[in-house]
């Protein structure tokens, strides 16, 4: 159980607003005064009800810095007031009603909070995105590189020489380190490429499952563990990462950024809202989790001709801002992220630039 103090609110990113804007952040037309959190909502959801960039709501909390912790989270049942003067938003348990410690006083038609200590399960608080959309993306390799794959284990045979391995079947694999006992198992896919730079940053990975070292033999020994796709002789094994923990609160890079989307997970060649989508920049363009991008479209070039011209001139149409993304993973050349909200569909090829 946690001890939440219930006037104080951030997300479990525990971070607050970075940068300075050049303008505070726009309420919605139909920001309403309050909002009543529940079970399913999130943060990126409950601040687009206030403002027309939800991901700017690290800047509307007032948290200072040092302030936020692990235990100023957000639960189901507690009220988001809207302070239109800022904006701001606070966070608390409204009174008026029931208990008598529960009560709360209106005065002049505004909503009194009173600052109160309760108990609730940390699982129970609301995350910043919808974490079920990217939780596969946190345990598996998802892309990797030229060097990284020549470092990597390979399965080198089966104890029954069969084509499809499944949980609890052995197999035996070379070059493993010898501080490391669980491993992801994978086969390098499609090669990403940056069509614009006509340039090559990696392969994706298609994930197959995970072994433990069982006996440090040579070649050593292994237990399958996951098997979610056939696994056999030659696939590729690199150190199992471990739960990753996606807690950042949305914030715009520092960084400009000028990327393409350059794949769309499950193969296909447009996609929606919270799907997850790969962009042509990482670590090495100061990409980071938690960083905002915003979506543009190409409308293409139209052929004009005057009355008066001899030939028509071919225009440029300006590019539509149709979307934004949230990033939460992030490798060196290439960043995976999450649509947020998206007017019409995104294709491979589109741009991927500062919000």
């Amino acid at each position: 159980m946690s001890r939440i103090i219930s006037f104080l609110a951030a997300s479990a990113a525990a971070l607050v607003c970075t940068g300075v804007q050049a303008a505070p952040p726009a309420i919605a037309a139909d920001a309403p005064d309050s909002y009543t959190v529940v079970k399913g909502d999130t943060l990126w959801g409950i601040s687009g009800r206030f403002l027309e960039e939800p991901w700017r709501w690290p800047e509307v909390w007032r948290m200072r810095e040092g302030q936020a912790s692990s235990q100023h989270l957000i639960y189901p049942g507690q009220v988001i007031i809207l302070d239109r003067r800022g904006p701001y938003l606070q966070v608390g348990k409204p009174v008026g009603g029931g208990k008598a410690e529960d009560k709360a006083m209106a005065v002049g038609g505004d909503v009194m909070l009173q600052p109160k200590i309760y108990q609730m399960p940390v699982e129970e608080a609301v995350s910043t995105i919808p974490l079920k959309s990217i939780a596969p993306f946190l345990t598996r390799p998802l892309v990797i590189e030229t060097r990284t794959i020549d470092d990597a284990a390979t399965i080198v045979a089966t104890e029954t020489n069969r084509v499809y391995l499944a949980q609890g079947d052995t197999v035996f694999a070379k070059d493993l380190r010898p501080d490391v006992d669980k491993w992801s198992i994978f086969r390098p896919g499609k090669p990403l490429i940056d069509q614009t730079r006509r340039k090559r940053l990696g392969y994706e990975v298609q994930y197959l499952g995970s072994a433990r070292v069982t006996e440090r033999t040579d070649p050593v020994t292994l237990e399958i563990i996951e098997a979610v796709e056939e696994i056999g002789t030659g696939d590729l094994m690199l150190p199992t990462e471990g739960n990753l923990v996606f807690s950042y609160a949305p914030h715009a890079p520092g960084e400009a950024i000028d990327a393409r989307l350059i794949s769309i997970y499950r193969g296909v060649a447009e996609t929606g809202k919270l799907n997850v989508i790969a962009i042509s920049a990482g670590k090495l363009a100061g990409l980071e989790p938690g960083h905002v991008l915003a979506l543009f479209r190409d409308r293409g070039t139209v052929a004009y001709k005057n009355k008066d011209a001899k030939a028509a001139k071919t225009l440029a149409l300006p590019e539509k801002r149709y979307g934004s993304v949230l990033v939460f993973r992030v490798f060196d050349n290439v960043s995976y992220a999450l649509i947020m909200n998206t007017d019409g569909q995104a294709t491979i090829g589109d741009a991927v630039r500062n919000p």
